[in-house]
């Protein structure tokens, strides 16, 4: 299958880099290009791009996508928390801009194979790199009911946690869980059938969360974010999409924190801690969807835009 993906709030996203033509600029979530081709479009012969991504299909497709940009692009697979390593291989100090845009990537969810997906019946997988061994069906099988529990009300903020992981564990002790089309029918029993009626596909929610626990999505972002904002030239900016609130809550804490790190009771009249800002937050409330992208996509619905501008 051909790697296809809707890059979700482009136009704004290449808005809020605020490019200059002879600048660097590193994206932590290269997926199949979108963002990296409209960005590179505006970037002079002396305008760097160095694209990260961890999955080899990404690469693949981004390669391809970005053939005629070959003098300003490097494509490393790596997993962005390793950023400074990367651009210090590259002999690079400072960027001009960040760009990460989180989540799953459609032709993640649109490959059956891939395991992501609670339409079709097939391995459990939702691996994002596949070098790694660890796939869901471990999680699944191998977690205890309370840490599938957590996982699932944490990640998946699934008001049924507790009885999906009660399910899950029963279910296990029969047969093994080795196919999504397995999880499925247990999710799906262990949610009353008038909330199934109503609400979107009641598997959703936990598939997110297995998802994020197994790609370690949220420990990744909230161990790389200072360290990103410490990459930024003065000026530069990091622009992270969203499309989860803990996601987001953790890159709102984030920037505001580097914008205003003073740790010093209120009362004082001076600050004594020393610790001094780091930059802006540009959005004071998220960039959201237009209405017209959310009828051309109905992905983008949860996405939200954040921009921290280093001083």
């Amino acid at each position: 299958m051909e790697f296809e993906h809707k890059s979700v709030l482009l136009a704004e996203t290449v808005k809020y880099l605020n490019l200059k033509p002879d600048g660097v600029y590193v994206d932590g979530t290269l997926g199949g290009g979108g963002h990296a081709e409209a960005v590179c479009k505006k970037l002079s012969g002396s305008g760097r791009y160095i694209g990260i991504d961890q999955d080899e299909a990404a690469i693949d497709a981004a390669a391809r996508r970005l053939d005629s940009f070959q003098r300003q692009v490097t494509i490393v697979r790596s997993n962005y928390k390793h950023m400074g390593e990367i651009l210090a291989s590259l002999g690079i100090e400072a960027v001009d801009g960040i760009l990460l845009d989180l989540g799953v990537s459609s032709y993640q969810l649109d490959t059956p194979e891939r395991g992501f997906s609670y339409k079709e019946d097939v391995a459990l997988d939702m691996r994002m790199d596949q070098r790694q061994e660890m796939t869901a069906k471990d999680i699944v099988n191998g977690y205890t009911e309370s840490e599938l529990f957590y996982m699932i009300r944490d990640y998946g903020e699934d008001k049924f946690a507790r009885n999906i992981a009660k399910h899950i564990v029963a279910a296990r002790k029969r047969e093994e869980i080795r196919t999504t089309g397995q999880l499925v029918g247990i999710i799906k029993a262990a949610i009353p059938a008038k909330v199934r009626a109503t609400g979107g596909h009641p598997a959703k929610r936990t598939f997110q969360a297995i998802r994020i626990e197994l790609n370690r999505e949220l420990e990744v972002l909230e161990a790389s974010l200072d360290q990103m904002i410490g990459l930024l030239k003065p000026g530069g900016r990091f622009c992270i999409i969203t499309f989860h609130s803990l996601e987001d809550r953790m890159v709102k804490t984030s920037f505001r924190r580097n914008e205003n790190p003073c740790t010093c009771p209120p009362e004082f009249p001076v600050c004594m801690c020393g610790k001094v800002s780091r930059g802006k937050v540009v959005t004071r409330k998220p960039v959201l969807p237009s209405a017209e992208e959310l009828s051309d996509n109905k992905r983008a619905k949860s996405a939200k835009l954040r921009v921290f501008e280093r001083v």
